[in-house]
């Protein structure tokens, strides 16, 4: 049995230099654009791998045995929903189904700043609370490049509108993850996160068009963009505070698509940006009177419908995919549980970070069957054979997908690896340590604590799990409401979802844009930690400043 420590060098300074070592040689390597993803990421877990052994004592055989379950975590589910999800996407294109929906959607409006809002934020959060874990950013990159967006413009603008949303992806799967190591009622953090983030579900609209256009490019459609983000946000709330944090997203996203459509029937802005290159210097490229429905040639009614079947199928699949009762029926038959030997209870976290001296599981469920990826494979094979594949085809279309992505996979497995060495190693935890010495300023910095779980391990549901125990502990030393910080812990995270690896190459994967990480990185940067500030300060006012508080459940 080994006890993890937080302060090896009795230096809390020294110790967390050395903790941001693996992540700051991640970020630094991308951000260079001179390291392709997969070598920085390689790189980033030697450096990890020596930091865990050297700097906190890991023993070298648990350090292996971490990374080795991180490799495999990263294939199963994460890497398994992005080879699906590319899979599906190639047969549509193949077809010409791909075309046609982009047709249709350029028939919905002309305006790239329009269908930004539509795709990248709306139909976005609908994919993000079906699945998850990266299904958005992969099928609305895909979407937004095949209308023309630059291959930056779709990777960037597709993460930055996958933020509000993310803290109830995947059927409220962050929520159930912060409930489960916080001890809290999933319901009341579900419906603190609810009083959150509703205000950025206003902001990130007005943001993301903002980034693409400009400010004046903005202005001229303010009054799309105010109903988009507010038939989202109201919904959030309400469906998070008075239903369950299980249907937010889908619930949210429709109503949101829905009412955005509706109102473009009725109005359109007086200048059609029809430029999808990022704030087009040249404002009579950008721009054109609006043109005459009849001068589009539009698909007819049974060639949409073919467009939108792989979707639909896509649709129905997860919504049961994602529930509990289909989980609880298939996972019994369809579950194969392997405790890593030599790690599995090997490992004790222990105070501050635990209330007692408790050891770490180490298992690896594979629920092969209720992945999500699978019932995305499930979803493509159905489509393709509908879209006139024959099982040959779609056997060697997959295994030119497989090639297509094989360097994604290796990235995303290291990133992952990385992620689970630094939660078995503590050093995840001296990172947290140090925001939790922030005092009066912790509910700020504890904000940033989510951001910074969610940047190195892609997930905000894993986010929670790193760090729920810490907030909700650090909260009561410091007198503050646990349910305010586990669920700042989240909110926050979503902020961070933009800039973490794995989301970067999912984006550059979807966008086949491979070797550019380091552009779409620094393109999306500085809007993370802004918008993580802007979460932090909400946070702060909510902790100590009327009526913000008010709105903080006891």
């Amino acid at each position: 049995m080994w006890q993890q420590v937080y302060d090896p060098f009795n230096n809390q300074a020294l110790s967390t230099i050395a903790a941001a070592l693996p992540v700051v040689t991640l970020l630094a390597l991308i951000a260079t654009n001179r390291v392709k993803a997969p070598i920085a990421a390689l790189i980033a877990l030697g450096v990890a791998i020596l930091v865990a052994i050297v700097a906190f004592t890991m023993p070298a055989g648990l350090a292996l045995r971490a990374t080795l379950l991180g490799v495999v975590t990263g294939f199963f589910p994460i890497g398994w929903i992005i080879l699906n999800v590319i899979f599906l996407y190639r047969l549509t294109v193949e077809t010409g189904a791909f075309k046609t929906l982009q047709t249709t959607i350029g028939g919905v409006t002309a305006d790239r700043r329009l269908q930004l809002l539509l795709i990248a934020f709306s139909f976005g959060a609908f994919f993000e609370g079906a699945s998850g874990f990266g299904t958005p950013v992969a099928v609305t990159g895909a979407i937004l490049i095949g209308l023309g967006f630059s291959p930056l413009a779709a990777s960037g603008l597709s993460l930055i509108a996958n933020t509000a949303p993310v803290a109830y992806g995947a059927l409220g799967t962050p929520i159930a993850g912060l409930a489960s190591v916080t001890g809290l009622d999933p319901y009341i953090l579900g419906a603190m996160v609810g009083r959150q983030l509703p205000f950025f579900s206003l902001i990130v609209p007005f943001w993301l068009i903002w980034v693409f256009a400009g400010r004046r490019g903005m202005m001229e459609i303010w009054p799309a963009i105010l109903v988009c983000g507010v038939s989202f946000a109201v919904p959030q709330f309400l469906i998070s505070n008075y239903i369950n944090p299980w249907i937010v997203d889908i619930g949210a996203s429709l109503i949101s698509m829905a009412c955005l459509i509706g109102f473009l029937k009725i109005w359109q802005p007086a200048r059609i940006w029809t430029s999808p290159a990022l704030r087009s210097r040249d404002d009579s490229a950008a721009t054109m009177p609006p043109r005459s429905e009849a001068s589009v040639e539009q698909p007819t009614s049974g060639e949409v419908w073919l467009a939108l079947m792989p979707w639909i199928i896509v649709c129905a699949i997860l919504l049961i995919w994602g529930t509990g009762w289909f989980k609880n029926l298939v996972n019994p038959y369809a579950t194969w549980n392997y405790a890593v030997p030599e790690l599995h209870n090997m490992i004790q976290k222990v105070p501050p970070v635990a209330a007692k001296p408790t050891p770490e599981a180490a298992t690896f469920a594979f629920t092969w069957l209720t992945y999500t990826g699978s019932g995305m494979l499930i979803a493509a094979i159905i489509s393709g054979f509908l879209m006139g594949f024959s099982p040959w085809r779609l056997v060697t279309a997959y295994g030119r997908t497989l090639k297509v992505v094989s360097a994604s996979l290796i990235t995303i497995s290291a990133m992952l690896a990385i992620g689970t060495l630094t939660r078995y190693s503590g050093i995840d935890a001296t990172l947290g340590l140090a925001f939790a010495g922030t005092g009066i300023l912790y509910p700020f910095f504890g904000t940033l604590l989510g951001w910074l779980g969610v940047a190195l391990t892609g997930s905000d549901t894993a986010s929670n799990v790193l760090f729920g125990n810490l907030q909700r502990i650090t909260s009561e030393q410091l007198g503050l409401s646990p349910i305010l910080m586990s669920a700042a812990n989240s909110s926050g995270g979503v902020m961070g979802k933009m800039i973490d690896a794995q989301s970067i190459v999912v984006a550059s994967t979807a966008t086949n844009w491979f070797g550019h990480e380091g552009a779409i990185l620094r393109f999306v940067f500085w809007h993370s930690i802004a918008l993580a500030c802007l979460v932090g300060g909400l946070v702060m006012l909510q902790a100590y400043v009327a009526p913000f508080s008010h709105l903080v459940i006891q």
